[in-house]
């Protein structure tokens, strides 16, 4: 028995890295598929695992899953019951968006930052392709910072094709495990290569983007990074159900709204029409954005669904 790292999952095969630079194609034993397990996944990239040889040690079968310290997970579909395990074991989350080309929409990023807050992994903003932005753009990227460093998330401002704002990045992912999110064509794939262009992953155009990458990877892959560490390329996600939370606990995954709840005149506010609610007052006094209230409302609009 050999202990391992998965580095990339087809859904069938998993790529297993072991030893000091070793690598082995892996299967994964049958009865993991029956233990109520309900993902798409059972084992993730970032997971560590015990596995043994098989066929004069060119391939191995996954025979234990270490205990897992963190997962992100999101939705398989929009009708589906069933959860997707993006990565395990990881020490922060990069979610990589764009004001245009495409846009990125601010439920989308609450929607994911909710979901690190639930399973207490740091995660910051990558703005990309600020190159191509106008005064207008620019002016509403600026505004999208403004929102969440008021809130405590960093935000990267990057330009690929310039290469400006990348020291920075280069100094929060360094020596550390992160995985990388974002919709298809913010750059994911272009920016792995830009790190690393021995990987010369496959990216497609996006309109006239200045050779700008569409993200077309098709399943998550760890790559080492050179200056340390390791990132997790993950395929482009359209959108991001959250999972299974209690509607009564939501607002604590946002910071702001989870601060200033402690005002609110019942313990149990749903912070909807609830008299003496602070956080609405919050939000009419703007110092709660009312895109971040919005995107709450949209969250327990989802979860009451599961009641009716």
């Amino acid at each position: 028995m050999e202990k391992g790292l998965v580095i990339k999952s087809t859904g069938s095969r998993y790529k297993i890295f072991y030893g000091e630079d070793r690598t082995i194609e892996c299967t994964l034993k049958g009865s993991f598929r029956f233990r109520g397990i309900r993902t798409t996944n059972p084992v993730a990239v970032g997971d560590n695992v015990i596995f043994r040889f098989e066929d004069n040690a060119n391939s191995g079968v996954i025979t234990e899953i270490l205990e897992r310290r963190n997962y992100i997970l999101r939705k398989a579909s929009n009708l589906s019951k069933e959860v997707q395990i993006i990565a395990a074991n990881v020490d922060q989350v990069f979610l990589m968006l764009t004001i245009i080309l495409p846009v990125t929409p601010v439920e989308f990023i609450d929607r994911f930052l909710v979901t690190a807050e639930a399973y207490s992994v740091p995660a910051y903003l990558i703005i990309n392709k600020t190159d191509l932005y106008d005064t207008e753009e620019t002016e509403r990227m600026e505004n999208l910072i403004r929102v969440y460093e008021k809130i405590g998330y960093k935000c990267f401002r990057l330009s690929l094709k310039d290469m400006n704002g990348l020291d920075n990045l280069i100094d929060q992912m360094k020596d550390k495990i992160g995985l990388l999110a974002g919709n298809s064509g913010v750059g994911k794939s272009t920016l792995l290569n830009v790190f690393n262009p021995s990987l010369n992953l496959k990216t497609a155009e996006v309109s006239d983007y200045h050779k700008q990458g569409k993200h077309i990877t098709t399943f998550p892959e760890m790559h080492p990074l050179p200056f340390g560490g390791y990132l997790i390329d993950s395929p482009g996600i359209r959108g991001f159900g959250i999972v299974d939370m209690d509607r009564n606990e939501i607002y604590h995954f946002f910071p702001e709204i989870f601060k200033i709840s402690k005002d609110c005149r019942f313990y149990n506010c749903l912070h909807l029409d609830e008299p003496g609610c602070a956080v609405r007052k919050a939000v009419e006094a703007g110092y709660i954005n009312p895109l971040r209230y919005r995107s709450y409302l949209s969250i327990l609009e989802d979860e009451n669904r599961k009641y009716r």
